[in-house]
């Protein structure tokens, strides 16, 4: 497993919608769910993406941008547009905002006249749950934003056909093409020119750290040292420590103990009956004594105290939020 994927482990689009509405220019939507990341994508026209903080972005056909919550946001078709925003959430796919349920409503004939500008936006939010996904959270901006040409383009393909039918199944399909899309917006932003990727990222192309990380992911409960680390990756102990500390920003071990605590974390949710003995060899440690003492001085609680704090409080952050699709265009 690398790094990057056990942090989009709990990143997942469920339960999108598909629907279609319509307004006259000019028009504004605002999603006032506040999920912790949200992927807007536009399949045809274009727009602007207004965040609760931070600058408009505008957003052309077959450009993506990735809003990182707790704040809202809206999709005008100009700053400072004079229209009233319409609240969109899971009910902006209800005939009471224009559009429908129904898969074969998605396509309004009114808002594909021609001469007449339709813009077509694909909304999915994510739900973020975990320690270990909010890692991810960590090295993203407010907003981000990757130009069309990418290789999401082929993505944009699958959906666009996608939401055109009324078939079986596609429900789960357009879910994962979401999930796809997601991915590869994310890939496209750390990999560009002139960037500043979080260092797990640049250091999982780096054939030794590389590979040292893949094995703290995939083993990490194992009972790891430099040298066996070293020894895994076939390179000298004092070599692979300085490359992994120059790449990633910290030592291996330091690593280490940071992602077991992070899964630790979640376990502690996701297990409630566990023990903390249990809790505690599911991560590396032998004894609850031991995995106590490194909890509290990398989370700064006890294990115990938080886990009480984390099961009688549900952070909004924490709601699943569904996906929408939704439809902008000009109508007579």
């Amino acid at each position: 497993m690398d790094a990057f994927s056990d942090l989009l482990r709990g990143v997942r689009a469920h339960g999108s919608l598909v629907g279609s509405s319509t307004h006259t220019p000019p028009w504004a939507l605002h999603f006032v769910d506040g999920a912790p990341l949200t992927l807007c994508t536009v399949l045809t026209g274009g727009g602007w993406i207004v965040p609760e903080h931070g600058a408009p972005e505008p957003l052309h056909a077959r450009e993506t941008v990735v809003v990182r919550g707790p704040g809202t946001f809206s999709f005008v078709d100009e700053v400072g547009t004079r229209a009233e925003p319409i609240p969109c959430g899971e009910s902006c796919a209800t005939p009471e905002q224009g559009g429908t349920r129904h898969r074969r409503g998605w396509h309004d004939p009114g808002a594909l006249e021609p001469g007449r500008e339709s813009t077509t936006l694909i909304v999915a939010a994510y739900p973020v749950r975990g320690e270990i996904s909010r890692r991810l959270l960590e090295a993203l901006p407010g907003v981000l934003r990757v130009c069309a040409g990418g290789t999401g383009d082929p993505v944009l393909d699958h959906l666009a056909a996608e939401v055109a039918v009324d078939a079986p199944g596609q429900q789960v399909v357009l879910d994962r093409l979401l999930d796809w899309m997601l991915v590869c917006t994310l890939r496209e932003w750390f990999d560009r020119p002139g960037g500043q990727p979080p260092g797990w990222w640049a250091a999982q192309h780096d054939p030794v750290v590389g590979d040292a990380l893949r094995l703290l992911h995939g083993e990490p409960a194992a009972p790891w040292t430099v040298a066996a680390l070293a020894g895994r990756t076939g390179v000298s102990r004092s070599t692979l420590a300085k490359r992994f500390t120059d790449l990633v920003g910290e030592p291996p071990l330091a690593y280490l103990t940071r992602w077991r605590m992070t899964l630790a974390a979640d376990l502690l949710i996701e297990r409630a009956s566990s023990t903390l003995e249990e809790i505690a060899h599911a991560v590396g440690y032998s004894d609850a004594f031991g995995f106590s003492a490194a909890f509290k001085r990398v989370r700064g609680v006890s294990p115990s105290e938080f886990r009480r704090a984390a099961t009688t409080t549900v952070p909004a952050a924490e709601r699943p939020v569904p996906a929408h699709v939704i439809q902008a265009g000009s109508v007579t």
